[in-house]
């Protein structure tokens, strides 16, 4: 099966997140999001006190870039949803999936 984003070293991107997160954070794969369009897809959860504080998952589509994969790494270092503003330039990857998806992910 060809790669969705054939530029893009999917496995580094994937063992940097791990690496870079291992203290802070799980990173999981997952087969399908329903919005392959937008590959590749991050997720970022906020953790039970970024939870309590308001915070609400965080979809990120095209993430296909190493210096977006920084600026998530820097952000969920501060702290992820509801605990720390995530870097401007994330707006550009922000996009908000169908409500099936975040039905389905919610259950």
């Amino acid at each position: 099966m060809p790669a969705k984003v054939p530029h893009l070293d999917h496995e580094a991107q994937l063992t940097d997140l791990r690496t870079q997160l291992a203290t802070v954070a799980m990173v999981r794969r997952t087969d399908c999001l329903d919005a392959c369009e937008r590959a590749n897809v991050i997720v970022i959860q906020p953790s039970a006190e970024g939870r309590k504080a308001g915070g609400r998952p965080v979809w990120l589509g095209q993430v296909n870039d190493p210096g977006a994969a920084v600026d998530i790494t820097a952000w969920v270092k501060n702290g992820g949803p509801g605990l720390a503003d995530p870097p401007d330039i994330l707006d550009l990857y922000t996009f908000q999936p169908s409500r099936r998806v975040r039905h389905e992910l919610e259950d």
